[in-house]
């Protein structure tokens, strides 16, 4: 290559660069679609295409470093073999997706067919000369020599192609949205990349590149550019197959994959490709040089893709950026447990420094006995000084004041919320400094400032939690409701994949909740649609064929996942759920002798127990999916009911 001209030579490179960015690309969209969308045939499909771009530009990038040509070249036909098969499948799949129903038997078959052939043409090409011959070397490209068989696998490669064009245009006819319709429009202008990019088109040409190296080099290079933003297109119109996720996430996930991945990587790239053709930058020679400015570019490219994100917010969400930063404003704003042990840390310190004292502590009241949440000094003195009479009295009053009280050597003040008078806690300090008559303005000011900051957190975090609370129970329906939302036309399984039907129903939480209810014997367990769950079906053998005792023990063994680790507590937060779920449903208690068993209120256990049940709903699903990867049983008729 020394001896091409200089603007071949930088032709050259520009095109090495761009195969290697596209090598990238595919083989980061490969384990971008495998890692989000496996579950999809349609995402399957396209990562059997990627797969064989991934095998053909590695050949592409690694060809001009190497000497054996022939063996990279042969081993670049197991991706070119794999394409037209990958084409078939993955443009059925898309056409299934917009039917809505499940592929005909013989259609498994032509698409296995197809990739029977595929290997059959890969292994001709690798260990024989039918398909392609040895390779003429030429500059600045190499390339096989047809065999015997070429031009037949040319001719399954453009059918295979055009059949997969026709089909996604049958697919486009059958959508019913503006926004699926468009997506399918950008799939069907992109569907061409992978042809584009693997084909082989050299081997046409009597002579390869020999005769005209620089238009062959500015054809490449182009083609490649067009492959590139064709397939992140592509990517684009199947990235929202078989993802529950609302369109938004996906479109941020997947464009902020792209730049922090590919873009990033291949910016890198070319700076290896280049950065060593120059003799010195600023003095440094080309290996210090390149280590400089891969470094400063990853760490520059972190930082710009980070300060740039608003802009690209508000190009990714054009029409709905004021929600959208109201989102990310509350998912930085709320207060976890973590932050608010540090803030009230941080605001003990405060206190203490400000009163030139070197204990205290914060505790507040738990579901069964009170707890601290944050110490300064000695712990142990915290607790007996936590663990005396007055102190539990201040902690569980229901007239809690703003004074200070002497309590063995420490001040204690209620920590009170402002808007209903309820105490939420005590903070106290080893000192008679905030109750000292020689205090200045100042210090009183400095020291009720803080105690009310101290206020406006607990306060803040126990409404937080009450919201969680809250949003906790209908989870389960916002999941139902995105699988619903992405079910036309984005997600679609053949029955024998969808082994979770009947788990995604809008009705599947109340189902668990009548048969819970019916535990030890009714209509809402003997008739409940839950006896069809294949984890049932897989259980009757061992209980004579009797789906009833089957559901009562699969309910059983979800129950007691939901059992915490370790010794046994009825008054404990982590024992709580399996305690209601135990008591009320396997022993039969009644609402109240369960409330006065873990000392809650009837009103709270009420609340707790729709958790408890969605949490054995999301167990039971997790079952289902397990059980889905068995073998099917029949199904038990007359069995269904509405709920």
């Amino acid at each position: 290559m020394s001896e091409l001209p200089t603007w071949l030579n930088v032709l050259a490179v520009g095109n090495q660069i761009l195969a290697a960015a596209i090598l990238i690309l595919s083989f980061s969209l490969f384990v971008y679609v495998l890692t989000f969308n496996l579950h999809s045939r349609v995402g399957r499909a396209f990562a059997a295409l990627l797969l064989g771009m991934v095998i053909v530009y590695s050949g592409d990038v690694v060809l001009p470093q190497v000497d054996w040509a022939e063996s990279w070249l042969r081993f670049q036909w197991i991706g070119i073999a794999l394409v037209p098969a990958a084409y078939l499948h993955f443009s059925r799949s898309i056409l299934l997706a917009a039917w809505l129903r499940q592929d005909r038997h013989k259609w498994l078959w032509i698409i296995r067919s197809a990739y029977a052939f595929s290997v059959l043409f890969a292994l001709l090409a690798l260990f024989t000369d039918v398909l392609v011959r040895a390779p003429v070397e030429t500059d600045p490209v190499s390339n096989l020599q047809p065999g015997p068989l070429f031009p037949l696998f040319t001719f399954c490669f453009v059918v295979a192609t055009l059949w997969g064009g026709w089909t996604l245009l049958q697919a486009r006819a059958h959508v019913r949205t503006h926004t699926a319709r468009r997506r399918l429009s950008y799939l069907l202008w992109s569907f061409v990349a992978p042809g584009l990019g693997v084909f082989p088109y050299l081997i046409l040409v009597s002579g390869g590149g020999a005769t005209n190296p620089a238009l062959v080099l500015i054809l490449a290079s182009i083609a490649n550019a067009a492959v590139g933003v064709m397939l992140v297109v592509m990517a684009y119109s199947v990235a929202y197959y078989g993802v529950f996720a609302p369109d938004r996430v996906v479109k941020r996930q997947l464009f902020y994959f792209i730049l922090r991945g590919p873009v990033v990587a291949s910016i890198v790239i070319a700076l290896i490709f280049t950065i060593p053709k120059v003799e010195a930058i600023l003095g440094l020679p080309p290996d210090t040089a390149l280590t400089f400015l891969v470094v400063m570019t990853i760490v520059l490219a972190s930082i710009l893709i980070t300060l740039g994100q608003p802009w690209i917010d508000r190009i990714l969400y054009r029409k709905e950026m004021d929600e959208v930063a109201w989102l990310r404003m509350l998912e930085t704003r709320l207060m976890t447990s973590g932050d608010l042990n540090q803030f009230l840390e941080n605001v003990l310190v405060t206190l203490c420094n400000v009163c030139e004292v070197d204990r205290g502590f914060v505790a507040l009241p738990g579901e069964g006995e009170a707890r601290l949440e944050t110490v300064v000094g000695d712990e142990e003195e915290a607790r007996r000084v936590l663990a005396l009479p007055e102190t539990q009295r201040l902690l569980t009053t229901t007239q809690p004041d703003s004074a200070f009280h002497q309590v063995n050597g420490y001040v204690i003040r209620c920590l009170v919320n402002r808007h209903t008078d309820e105490n939420m806690g005590i903070l106290a300090l080893h000192s008679t400094c905030p109750a000292s008559d020689k205090m200045d303005e100042e210090t009183a000011a400095v020291i009720e400032h803080l105690f009310r900051r101290a206020e406006i957190a607990v306060e803040d975090r126990r409404l937080q939690l009450d919201v969680f609370e809250a949003l906790r129970p209908i989870l389960p329906d916002i999941e139902i409701m995105q699988a619903l939302s992405g079910a036309v036309p984005y997600v679609i399984a053949p029955e024998e994949e969808n082994v979770d039907a009947l788990t995604r129903n809008p009705e599947f939480a109340e189902w668990v909740r009548g048969a819970l209810t019916h535990f030890w014997g009714g209509p809402k367990l003997s008739s409940s649609p839950l006896l069809n769950l294949r984890v049932v079906r897989a259980k009757l053998a061992q209980y004579d064929n009797s789906p009833t005792r089957a559901l009562r023990a699969i309910l059983q063994d979800a129950i007691e996942q939901q059992r915490p680790p370790g010794e046994r507590q009825m008054t404990t937060s982590e024992w709580l759920l399996y305690n209601i779920l135990d008591l009320k449903y396997l022993q039969g208690k009644k609402v109240r002798e369960v409330a006065q068993k873990l000392a809650i209120s009837e009103s709270d256990l009420y609340r707790k127990q729709r958790i408890a049940i969605a949490e054995v709903a999301r167990t039971l699903a997790e079952m289902e999916a397990e059980a889905g990867n068995g073998a099917h049983a029949p199904e038990i008729r007359g069995r269904k009911s509405r709920g």
